[in-house]
């Protein structure tokens, strides 16, 4: 009896939207990727991208064990927010397209940019917070 390798395909597919891209939805992204693995799909955008990842995020995710050094900041499509089950705006306003049958949801996080390590880090534990709940939310749907 020959085993089936091939990967499933991801239960369903995340988007995460703050203004820059830089900072809390890099950080949300490369927690989801660390957490549910190929299980969830990730994405993130930015309704006006910043030029790098704030070096602060970077290294608060580097503490807790996730590289996202290798993350830059994308534009916000409206393909993206189409080919997401979740998009999660992080303060981007008005600016995220609205399709129907996608959950949206509005996270209240501070932003990091300008903040000391403290803050920084104060942040990254309330998204790593968020996505438990995200994933439990997820899985319960799916039957997991």
């Amino acid at each position: 009896m020959k085993l089936d390798r091939t990967p499933s395909p991801p239960v369903a597919s995340v988007l995460f939207v703050c203004v820059h891209n830089a900072g809390r939805s890099q950080m949300a992204a490369g927690f989801l990727r660390h957490l549910a693995g190929d299980r969830i799909e990730v994405r993130s955008a930015g309704s006006v991208p910043g030029d790098r990842v704030n070096p602060a995020a970077v290294e608060a995710m580097r503490q807790v064990g996730i590289d996202i050094a290798d993350a830059a900041p994308k534009s916000l499509t409206p393909e993206a927010v189409q080919a997401s089950d979740y998009v999660i705006t992080m303060g981007c306003g008005d600016a995220c397209p609205v399709f129907p049958g996608r959950t949206y949801l509005d996270w209240d996080l501070d932003d990091p940019a300008g903040k000391d390590g403290d803050s920084v880090r104060r942040i990254r534990d309330e998204i790593k917070l968020r996505i438990e709940t995200l994933i439990a939310e997820i899985d319960s749907r799916n039957g997991a």
